[in-house]
């Protein structure tokens, strides 16, 4: 299991890191938009900002609440389209080993 991103955080600002766990509670939930369309479209923004492990962990998240190989690459596309070819070779990283 990969060590947690938060861990130092952990220890030198437990607060902080409570506070990125109630926000995530308070943005991640079924709502006017599914928790997995939700997830999908951080992906994206991951993606476009260069964070292979956040593409990587979102992806596992979003396809703990259904998300497809299909739906991964298509919203890959749109941040692509938006952001440039950097999101699909980041996108491409961080989802290496995890969809067959």
């Amino acid at each position: 299991m990969p060590e947690n991103p938060l861990s130092t955080a952990l220890e030198i600002d437990p607060k902080v890191v409570e506070h990125l766990r109630t926000t995530d509670e308070w943005v991640f939930f079924d709502g006017a938009l599914s928790k997995k369309l939700k997830l999908l479209v951080a992906m994206a923004f991951d993606a476009a900002h260069g964070a292979v492990g956040g593409v990587r962990g979102l992806a596992q998240r979003a396809m703990k609440e259904g998300a497809t190989k299909e739906e991964i690459a298509e919203v890959l596309r749109v941040a692509y389209v938006m952001t440039g070819v950097g999101a699909i070779y980041i996108g491409s990283q961080g989802l290496k080993d995890l969809v067959p």
